[in-house]
């Protein structure tokens, strides 16, 4: 097998190498003048191979030269692509919510699927439904116990596990398993048409704690900012912010730091000063354990 390292990537796929011992094909961009993409595999493709490319803004660039990497692939000898895509676009939209909209994920399957995919493998997606709407095998895998380690290696295990809404509730309950604390969760409302975020407070037992908001992602930082000063309100004693996917559009992370939040911690999904925690070891686990249930059935 061997790993390809996508544009969007490339450390990423070098320290799943490094931790596989899978050879590395590099991939040649440029950007014609026109704007559109050219890429080119810098090696041989045949056999097995792994796509390691997140599609995290800009995503649709990103997920261009994912399906542009994939075809590449098998056009040059790929037998089998599983496409690594630690942050998948457009998974967020697996329904319709008002009439005239689209189903996002099943365009974004389909083009995956004409360019080659067999295998996907992500992180935390958004809506784990998302993934029934692809026409090949598909994983989600947590990330969350490896920001939880993070904090515990700081110093903070017991540390409070705060979810911003209920629907993340799962998303506390993996870090309260690694922390060894307590966990709760906020109430929070997000509008449909204008997507502004309503946050209210739940009787919690935050005072005097040390508290960390874990979500799968962070994108504006509306409900970060609006959990921390709630946590603050009610005696918190310090506060930080992990995430799997930092996106942190615009000034999202001075905007949670200004709050009293002391740290933003991020997984290498989306690459940013925030990415702390590497999803290296997750992913490889996931590789080796296919190839070993393969080998062994």
């Amino acid at each position: 097998m061997k790993i390809i390292l996508g544009p969007s990537s490339k450390e990423l796929g070098e320290r799943i190498a490094n931790l596989t011992g899978f050879r590395t094909i590099a991939v040649v961009t440029r950007t014609f003048t026109d704007g559109e993409a050219y890429i080119r595999l810098d090696g041989e493709s045949n056999g097995e191979v792994v796509v390691v490319q997140t599609t995290s803004p800009p995503q649709d660039t990103n997920l261009m030269m994912l399906a542009l990497t994939v075809n590449a692939a098998k056009r040059n000898g790929a037998t089998k692509v599983t496409a690594v895509v630690p942050y998948l676009a457009y998974a967020r939209q697996d329904k319709i919510f008002l009439q005239g909209e689209t189903i996002s994920i099943e365009v974004v399957a389909s083009m995956l699927k004409a360019a080659g995919v067999d295998e996907l493998l992500t992180i935390n997606v958004h809506e784990k439904k998302a993934l029934t709407k692809l026409p090949f095998p598909a994983k989600s895998v947590s990330a969350i116990p490896l920001l939880a380690e993070y904090f515990v290696q700081r110093g903070f295990k017991r540390a409070f596990a705060l979810a911003p809404d209920k629907g993340a509730m799962y998303i506390a309950d993996e870090a309260k398993a690694v922390l060894g604390g307590e966990d709760g969760h906020l109430d929070k409302q997000r509008d449909r048409h204008t997507g502004q975020v309503k946050t209210e407070w739940k009787a919690l037992a935050v005072k005097g704690e040390t508290c960390i908001i874990f979500d799968d992602v962070i994108t504006s930082g509306d409900s970060i900012v609006n959990a921390a000063r709630i946590l603050q309100d009610n005696g918190a004693r310090r506060v930080f912010a992990a995430c799997v996917h930092p996106l942190l559009i615009g000034d999202a992370e001075r905007r949670i730091l200004d709050v009293g939040v002391e740290e933003v911690v991020g997984t290498d999904s989306v690459p940013s000063q925030a990415s702390k925690v590497t999803l290296a070891p997750l992913i490889t686990e996931e590789l080796m354990g296919n190839l070993q249930a393969r080998s062994n059935g």
